[in-house]
């Protein structure tokens, strides 16, 4: 395998493996596009720590904003982020016995 693509991989899951900006990319899947405020009061973060969050995850590619009047509203940007966490959800509750989020 390609040293770049170890390393792409690599960093991807990095992005991925925090567990503020895993909340807001599941939130981001269920609940579709929201403002920073609503992302930050649906999973009991600062508007602060959701900001910073989402500006790494929009530097990676994984979601993108768009603007609504003064608004901006933040939304999955990447189908294979958007598979990827489908297929994590969908495995944790099989293998290992972890809630579903709709139960």
């Amino acid at each position: 395998m390609d040293d770049r693509l170890v390393h792409a991989t690599a960093e991807m899951f990095a992005i991925l493996g925090d567990p503020t900006r895993v909340r807001l990319l599941y939130t981001l899947l269920d609940d579709g596009e929201q403002r920073v405020g609503s992302l930050a009061a649906g999973i009991g973060v600062s508007e602060s720590a959701v900001s910073h969050a989402l500006r790494l995850l929009r530097t990676s590619k994984v979601v993108a904003a768009r603007r609504e009047g003064r608004a901006i509203l933040y939304h999955l940007d990447d189908p294979h982020v958007r598979q990827l966490l489908e297929v994590t959800r969908e495995h944790l509750v099989e293998e290992s016995g972890v809630p579903r989020p709709d139960a």
